[in-house]
């Protein structure tokens, strides 16, 4: 099953910007969601339910980073919403409750 992965503007510049050992890595973390998006035994992604039902997921890129985005599974799209250093994640987005399936 293989995803097609939209990244917006914005956060193509923001990674752009980090030091190049940081965008090697974010770049392939984010490059293996295309082939599965969905939280499994790793442990590096987590799904969150949020408010009416709005579906967010989150991705632990080493220590360093974090990466939030959606799943559209009609589409077969995977939508990268912000990539941050985990402290800035912390304090944009709170801690979420878990929703597990």
């Amino acid at each position: 099953m293989t995803f097609a992965l939209f990244i917006e503007q914005e956060q193509v510049a923001k990674i752009n910007s980090f030091d190049e050992k940081s965008r090697r890595i974010i770049r392939a973390k984010l490059a293996a969601l295309g082939e599965n998006p969905y939280p499994g035994k790793r442990g590096d992604k987590e799904k969150f339910c949020l408010k009416e039902g709005y579906i967010l997921y989150r991705l632990h890129i080493g220590r360093t980073w974090t990466a939030f985005y959606r799943v559209y599974e009609s589409d077969k799209v995977v939508k990268i919403l912000d990539v941050l250093p985990i402290e800035q994640a912390h304090k944009k987005y709170g801690h979420f409750s878990s929703y597990s399936d």
